[in-house]
């Protein structure tokens, strides 16, 4: 009868012994927490908010879905931060260029037209899909009153600045601001050269004052100097051939 021996223990492989880290992302997976916001960014703009799935935008990405929660807690965090792209840069702009120093009350408005014209300043598809969102969504309905009342306030202090008593400013600021919205609202497409013969009337409406010839041909240079750098951004009604500035991918 043959007695099992006992085997002698091997020497132990330090290398065994390593304590245990993070695997690392597999090689085929280049996606990055940008490459992910981006992808959302695009689906919430021309599908909207049920369209941003882990699942859909890894399929478009061409990348494992497990790739995502390297980058975000959840489907919910990925939409928290979606809206914090949004209030950065869609209110934020709106804001610091209703706070830009002018010489008078017309320059003051053209800086506001400014975020009209250049969508790397104010994205109005963006918006709209926002706005679309709070249709779903209480939370974000919420959201979208504030960043209204945010961005009215700037440009009534705007106003203010420049000597209008508290309640006409308010009123010409309400005025000037949901105009736009609703030029956003209607997709109005219209010629820019057609639009850009109305900024005078639409400059005296805004402010009561007669715009000088020199503050109309600044915001006529800017305007030919943007459709210079991209595809033909309309006053008004805007049009636009991306869904926004690329969001950093860091």
């Amino acid at each position: 009868m043959i007695r099992n021996r006992a085997r002698p223990k091997r020497p132990s492989d330090p290398r065994l012994k390593r304590t245990p880290t993070k695997p690392a992302i597999a090689g085929n997976v280049k996606a990055t927490r940008g490459d992910w916001l981006n992808a959302a960014l695009g689906a919430l703009i021309s599908d909207g908010v049920d369209s941003v799935r882990v699942l859909t935008l890894s399929q478009k990405l061409g990348v494992s879905r497990s790739s995502f929660y390297w980058y975000f807690k959840s489907r919910a965090d990925l939409l928290d931060q979606l809206l914090a792209y949004w209030r950065e840069k869609n209110t934020r702009f709106v804001v610091e260029h209703a706070r830009l120093p002018a010489a008078n009350v017309t320059r003051g408005v053209i800086n506001i037209f400014k975020c009209w014209v250049d969508d790397s300043l104010f994205d109005p598809r963006l918006d709209f899909a926002i706005r679309s969102w709070a249709m779903l969504s209480k939370k974000v309905r919420k959201i979208i009153r504030q960043a209204d009342e945010e961005r009215v306030a700037a440009i009534c202090e705007m106003f203010r600045r420049h000597g209008y008593e508290a309640e006409d400013a308010f009123i010409r600021a309400r005025v000037l601001y949901f105009t736009q919205i609703g030029y956003y609202a209607l997709d109005l497409r219209e010629p820019m050269e057609s639009r850009l013969s109305h900024v005078p009337a639409y400059l005296r409406s805004s402010t009561g004052c007669e715009p000088e010839p020199e503050d109309i041909a600044e915001f006529r240079t800017y305007v030919e100097d943007r459709f210079a750098r991209v595809s033909a951004p309309a006053f008004g009604g805007v049009r636009r051939t991306s869904p926004g500035a690329p969001i950093d991918p860091g």
